[in-house]
C-alpha cells in the first residue's frame, strides 16, 4: 500500500522554508507520496490577534477541503499530516473532520491546535516563540500525550539567531521526523529521551 504526506505551511512560511522544504525532502527519499497544500488571502497583522488567528486557521482549513478533494485516503496504508503554526490546526482540524487515522507533525502549533490534535502527533516548540506560550503548549501536550521537543530561545520558526546551532537542531528535528514516520501507523513513539533542544528538549 501507498504512504502520502501533506505539508500544511503557516502564514508566511511556505514549504520551500527549511521546516517543510527538509520534510518534504527526507520523506520523498523514503518513499512518501508528497502533496503540498498551499493557500492564499490572510489578512495583515495576525500576531497576537486570537480573531484574525482564527480566521486563518479557517481560511487554510477551507482551502485544503478543495485541495484536497480529490484524494481518496482509503488507497493509502499510512498518512501523515506535516503542520506549521496556522498550519497545524488546518491539518488537525481537516483530520478530525474527515475522521482520519492519521498521525501529525506539529511545527510550533499554536492554542487552537489543541482543540483537534490527538495523541497520534508529535510536537516541536521553541522556548522563544512569541505566537505560542511555552507552559500553555507544555499543558496541551501533557494533557493530550503528545510528545514534545523543545529548542530553549528558539523563535516560531525554530530557529536561534545562531546559524551553527540552528542547522545542528536542524538536523536533530529532521532524525525524529524521520524516525516517527518509519514508526508506521501503529507506532507513534519515536525514540525516548531523543529531543531536539542542546539536551534540553523535553517530551511529554
Amino acid at each position: 500500500m501507498k504512504k502520502i504526506a501533506c505539508l500544511f505551511p503557516g502564514i508566511g512560511y511556505t514549504c520551500d522554508k527549511p521546516l517543510l522544504y527538509y520534510s518534504w525532502k527526507l520523506l520523498k527519499g523514503m518513499g512518501w507520496e508528497i502533496v503540498p497544500v498551499q493557500y492564499t488571502g490572510f489578512p495583515a497583522g495576525v500576531k497576537g490577534n486570537a480573531e484574525k488567528m482564527r480566521q486563518c486557521a479557517d481560511m487554510a482549513l477551507e482551502q485544503a477541503e478543495e485541495l484536497l478533494r480529490g484524494i481518496d485516503w482509503s488507497g493509502y496504508s499510512d498518512i501523515l499530516f506535516i503542520g506549521k503554526s496556522v498550519g497545524t490546526v488546518a491539518c488537525a482540524a481537516y483530520a478530525k473532520r474527515h475522521n482520519l487515522k492519521c498521525r501529525q507533525v506539529l511545527f510550533t502549533p499554536v492554542e487552537d491546535t489543541f482543540r483537534f490534535a490527538d495523541r497520534h502527533s508529535v510536537a516541536f516548540h521553541g522556548t522563544a516563540d512569541p505566537w505560542a506560550d511555552t507552559k500553555a503548549v507544555e499543558k496541551s501536550c501533557g494533557d493530550l500525550g503528545i510528545p514534545l521537543y523543545e529548542t530553549g530561545n528558539a523563535n516560531h520558526s525554530l530557529e536561534t539567531g545562531d546559524v551553527d546551532r540552528d542547522i545542528k537542531e536542524m538536523r536533530k528535528v529532521m532524525k525524529i521526523v524521520g524516525e516517527f514516520a518509519e514508526a508506521g501507523p501503529e507506532g507513534t513513539k519515536v525514540r525516548p529521551g531523543e529531543a531536539a533542544g542542546d539536551g534540553k528538549g523535553r517530551k511529554q
